[in-house]
């Protein structure tokens, strides 16, 4: 998959505790969805994002509301001086295997 950049805000989940996620692109979303093959748990996709000069391994998890989502932990968003709310830049592609 290629290389994805979009803007998005950062949310918090009303069910997840304190966990707060940004909403994948349209693009970025139909991409995830082709490259997704066989489903897995929860339908999670893996991916590489980079968020300022933050890169990491994680998963997107689809969400019937929103499309695919991406989980921007904690450590991401101390360390690029983020909060819910805010619009934020990311890089997003799939990770094989």
């Amino acid at each position: 998959m290629e290389r994805h950049t979009f803007t998005a805000e950062i949310w918090a989940s009303e069910s997840v505790g304190s966990w707060a996620f940004v909403m994948l692109s349209s693009e970025a979303d139909e991409e995830v969805r082709l490259a997704a093959g066989p489903p897995t748990a929860f339908g999670s996709v893996r991916v590489e994002a980079t968020v300022g000069g933050t890169t990491w391994r994680t998963s997107v998890f689809p969400d019937k509301a929103r499309g695919y989502v991406l989980p921007v932990k904690t450590a991401v968003r101390r360390a690029e001086g983020l909060d819910v709310g805010d619009d934020v830049e990311v890089s997003l592609r799939v990770v094989e295997g």
